[in-house]
């Protein structure tokens, strides 16, 4: 691929950075991972922490993709039961 067609191929695309609490997580765990293995072609990295101090799991996801696709991705999040999910998208 060429430069040119690299740069005209992202220049659509964001980087961003997705958080996730999941208030309870057993429940919705399966779920959840079944969603970002949906999207897994946006997902550059994925890293989870449990803290078990307040009953949650901590999850933050680095994504590159459209604003439909990191859109379509957090809606599907946010709509899990006690799961909220905030973006944080780049410009380039």
């Amino acid at each position: 691929m060429s430069a040119d067609s690299l740069e005209q191929s992202t220049d659509k695309r964001r980087l961003g950075i997705v958080a996730v609490i999941l208030k309870r997580p057993d429940k919705v765990f399966n779920d959840f991972n079944a969603l970002l293995h949906q999207y897994s072609a946006i997902i550059v990295g994925r890293m989870g922490l449990p803290y078990k101090e307040r009953g949650i799991s901590v999850v933050s996801l680095i994504v590159d993709g459209t604003n439909e696709e990191i859109g379509a991705l957090t809606g599907k999040i946010g709509q899990l039961p006690d799961v909220n999910v905030k973006a944080v998208l780049t410009h380039s």
